[in-house]
């Protein structure tokens, strides 16, 4: 198929952003509407302000940036093993963040409730650095596993899928043997929510985003290489092993920060690369813009629709993302990407 030019496309992606993080921040359980909308925006006065700059606009920019992560971190593991199939879920990266995170918890938080109180809170700040942990150790595992007999697209992938199935289990067995009841909170971070998420959320989580994007063009010219081949690659002058290794660990970076702060979100590194490399090729400076751009709308989008389709109650995130994420990962696979 033919492709769209990079720059109108760009362009039509990011206007599209921002009219849908303006629609997402007017709307939700208590309708602004355009007019007072823009007057909380400028003027900062009355209950409208606070809800949208206390409650929506946190919210949505969390939404972009975790969008932004998680589709950047697909897109380099896909690159990087060359396995169109390949996203922070199934190399285990969000299994081994979301694990790390749910023992942080128990250890720093739930022991030290003696009253048995609910956990409606827990400490922002360490979350990032814990689930990093978890999501190195993780990608490690799956590495050594994948590796250890010759690696293949299949086996990488297979190790993966098993290491984090693990892991997912172990993290919902902590929390259900130590008071689910008590962890509601918790709970709707393992569904994958921008639920009571505020500037602080945003906050902690904005330096890995700069880190990462600022790591990302020095590898992106030679990882676009590895799509000959790693022979090929080489002989190009390439550092195979440790540009696979580069990628591989900025993209456990950028997964397991976002996982952090909104918990385990599916499908959205796995159907944007895809979805990029269809509207403007498979150039890593072409499509990875791109994708950064389709997963910011895509978690965006989820969120809206999670907040106005049975208000005053919310869908998670996570959920609607998935909902929305199969349907386009089938019409994907019935295509030659």
């Amino acid at each position: 198929m033919s492709r769209l030019p990079f720059w109108p496309t760009a362009a039509c992606s990011l206007c599209a952003l921002v009219a849908l993080a303006l629609l997402a921040a007017l709307n939700g359980a208590a309708d602004l509407g355009l007019h007072r909308g823009l007057e909380a925006l400028f003027f900062r006065t009355g209950d409208d302000a606070g809800i949208l700059w206390d409650i929506r606009l946190p919210r949505v920019v969390i939404g972009i940036i975790v969008g932004i992560h998680l589709a950047v971190s697909g897109h380099l593991l896909q690159a990087a093993t060359r396995n169109p199939l390949t996203d922070p879920n199934v190399l285990g990266i969000s299994g081994g963040a979301m694990l790390a995170v749910m023992v942080f918890l128990l250890v720093t938080v739930y022991w030290g409730q003696t009253d048995g109180s609910k956990l409606t809170s827990y400490p922002v700040a360490p979350l990032p650095f814990v689930a990093l942990i978890g999501g190195l150790v993780a990608a490690t595992l799956t590495y050594l596993v994948a590796w250890r007999a010759g690696a293949t697209p299949l086996r990488l992938v297979l190790a993966g899928i098993s290491i984090g199935i693990t892991f997912q289990a172990l993290g919902l067995g902590i929390f259900a043997a130590w008071g689910s009841t008590r962890m509601e909170t918790v709970l709707l971070w393992l569904s994958g929510s921008l639920y009571a998420r505020g500037w602080e959320h945003a906050l902690h989580l904005l330096p890995w985003t700069v880190a990462g994007l600022l790591a990302l063009p020095v590898m992106v010219a030679k990882l676009d290489l590895l799509s000959i081949g790693d022979d090929a690659a080489a002989t190009l002058g390439v550092n195979v092993g440790a540009i696979r290794f580069a990628a591989i660990a900025l993209a456990t970076v950028l997964a397991s920060s976002a996982v952090a702060i909104v918990g385990p979100l599916g499908f959205v590194g796995l159907i944007t690369p895809h979805a990029a490399r269809r509207l403007v090729g498979t150039s890593l400076a072409r499509s990875l813009p791109i994708s950064a751009l389709l997963g910011a709308l895509l978690v965006t989008l989820g969120d809206l629709v999670g907040r106005v389709i049975t208000p005053p109650a919310e869908i998670p995130v996570g959920a609607v993302t998935a909902l929305i994420g199969v349907p386009i990962f089938l019409v994907l696979l019935g295509r030659r990407v």
